[in-house]
């Protein structure tokens, strides 16, 4: 976690001096003149630690302590106090401040205090992330659906970036559901209750890109009747997804760069700097490090959208997970189109575990409609399909999923489900990669 601090203090040499000790020390440091200054900075998920004066005019210490306790009660808080004011420092404590120091303080007396504090919260922050990826799972698994390993994992990824602020991006092939990762990513995390705004880089017009990436002014330009606001700042406070980022121009690279550095806008025809405040994720088919070596992406915008990078596997790669993607788009169409949902024939099951589906989970989801219209599902391709040997391991693998799953782990229980005797079993589990560990419940805090 970030050493973050905000020293709140109306006297500007005291605040430069602790900035100066503190940035020294490796802390990242606010320094604000007021408390109410300091509240516009705070959320219930900041990630350190405020440090302020008791004896500020307008709003005082005790009254900032209480605004942040109504916060987070569990934001640690150092109050500076005069050699005078030990009672009222007493009582800061007893309301919930982390310590109290005195002045005049020396560095190290501020520094021991303000690492003590800075642990505290990060074990505070991990154990609300567990909480948060407890309550979540049961849900994540019933949007992004797969039993295979790769999935398994992903969905681990997106749990544990959900509740990081980072940038992310996604890559993966046309159809593997790209969007569906980073609305999860948004969903499950802080950003929930405010906007998911979804921009396809490829569907707009190089003349229109920055308008609508960053709104305009009325008469910025020919046809521009009226106000506009951008997806960037209507997406402010929540995420902002930039899908097919590979083909943003490079005139709006710039711009958007800019933007994540300094968390500011300016609509087209606007010299009125916006603050804004997104998460970004961005997704791609080809490999963005390619792209610049090319001259087609900036070097630097990678960096700021790659803090974090998640892969999103091809369904021919999860070939066991084809028959419970087929099962949920034909449930979903069933009842959309109220229409009867036709059994799957083994035949049928042999065509789709054949076929190697370019279009991914999307093509499958097709697939699945029109099979409940009665319509085919289409043939297999013939270039590239998999030997018998291949779908027997599919099926195999899928199978021994299912019963680890539904075990909950149980390795005896999964034996006699099986009918297989314990070497077997590990032997097969080796071979498909799976671990019993994926499958155990996950323990109530």
């Amino acid at each position: 976690m970030t050493a973050q601090v905000i020293f709140v203090d109306d006297e500007a040499a005291i605040r430069e001096a602790v900035r100066e000790w503190l940035e020294l020390s490796g802390f990242e440091v606010r320094v604000e003149s007021s408390a109410e200054d300091c509240l516009k900075r705070l959320d219930a998920d900041f990630p350190g630690v405020v440090v302020s004066d008791l004896r500020m005019p307008g709003m005082d210490g005790m009254a900032l302590l209480q605004a942040v306790q109504t916060l987070d009660r569990e934001l640690p808080f150092l109050m500076v106090t005069g050699h005078g004011d030990v009672p009222q420092a007493v009582e800061a404590m007893r309301l919930g401040a982390y310590d109290f120091i005195e002045k005049p303080f020396t560095a190290e007396r501020l520094l021991d205090s303000l690492r003590r504090a800075l642990e505290k919260r990060r074990l505070v922050q991990e154990n609300r992330r567990l909480r948060v990826q407890a309550e979540f799972k049961d849900q994540l698994d019933g949007r992004l659906l797969g039993v295979a390993r790769p999935m398994a994992q992903l969905r681990r990824q997106v749990l544990d970036l959900a509740t990081t602020p980072v940038n992310i991006l996604l890559r993966g092939e046309t159809g593997s559901g790209k969007e569906m990762v980073a609305r999860c990513l948004h969903d499950f995390g802080p950003r929930a209750g405010k906007p998911f705004v979804a921009l396809n880089c490829a569907a707009i017009p190089e003349n229109l890109f920055e308008s609508e990436l960053f709104g305009h002014e009325s008469g910025a330009f020919t046809g521009a009747q009226g106000k506009r606001i951008g997806k960037i700042e209507h997406a402010h406070g929540g995420t902002l997804f930039l899908d097919e980022i590979e083909s943003m121009p490079l005139a709006q690279q710039v711009k958007l760069l800019r933007v994540l550095q300094e968390q500011r806008l300016e609509r087209l025809g606007s010299n009125q700097s916006i603050a804004v405040d997104i998460r970004v994720v961005a997704a791609t088919k080809p490999d963005l490090r390619e792209e610049v070596r090319a001259g087609r992406f900036r070097e630097d915008l990678l960096y700021r959208l790659n803090v974090a990078e998640l892969q999103l596997p091809p369904l021919r790669e999860r070939r066991e997970d084809i028959p419970l993607l087929f099962e949920h788009f034909a449930r979903q169409a069933s009842e959309r189109l109220s229409r009867p949902q036709p059994t799957l024939t083994p035949a049928e099951l042999a065509q789709l575990l054949a076929h190697n589906w370019p279009g991914n989970v999307r093509e499958l989801a097709n697939a699945a409609e029109r099979h409940v219209l009665g319509l085919s599902t289409g043939q297999a391709e013939r270039q590239g399909e998999p030997s018998l040997a291949d779908l027997m391991e599919a099926y195999e693998a899928q199978c021994l999923r299912q019963a680890l799953a539904r075990c909950q782990g149980d390795i005896k229980a999964v034996m006699t489900l099986l009918q297989l005797p314990r070497r077997t079993l590990n032997e097969k589990m080796v071979r498909h990669g799976l671990e019993r560990s994926e499958f155990l419940p996950v323990a109530d805090d």
